[in-house]
């Protein structure tokens, strides 16, 4: 019997949190700056999993899920084939970097980071054309 390789699940969560973003700073490869986010477990719905992710990664509960866009490139993650499901909340709580961050921090559209981690800049651009109300380019 042929063994199937299929692509992992994943959630990333774009957190709206006091005027700006939240980004985690990631501590393991692959480096950079990243949306906060991770594997889907089994048994777990994908909004479950971006509460559980926003929260073990930020300290933050999330509120107004929504589900944003979809990234499915091969390449995305340098590790292996994911598709992200790629959802945009707002945050509450006291900020904190937890698991796989590094670092935590609120980023606006005019400070982002240089370093991103995964294809996270191509997806932030995508949220902030979105939200100027200008098309994205999925």
């Amino acid at each position: 019997m042929k063994k199937h390789k299929n692509p992992l699940p994943t959630v990333d969560i774009i957190i709206e949190h006091k005027n700006g973003i939240v980004l985690i700073e990631r501590k393991n490869p692959p480096y950079g700056w990243a949306i906060p986010g991770g594997f889907v477990e089994y048994n777990e719905t994908l909004e479950d999993a971006a509460a559980r992710e926003a929260k073990e990664e930020t300290g933050l509960d999330i509120f107004s899920l929504r589900q944003f866009h979809s990234y499915s490139g091969p390449r995305r993650d340098p590790r292996w084939h994911t598709i992200a499901t790629v959802f945009t909340a707002q945050g509450r709580g006291k900020l904190r970097a937890a698991t796989d961050a590094g670092d935590v921090d609120i980023f606006d559209k005019k400070n982002l980071p240089q370093k991103f981690a995964f294809d996270h800049k191509r997806i932030i651009r995508d949220f902030y054309c979105f939200k100027d109300g200008k098309e994205p380019r999925w």
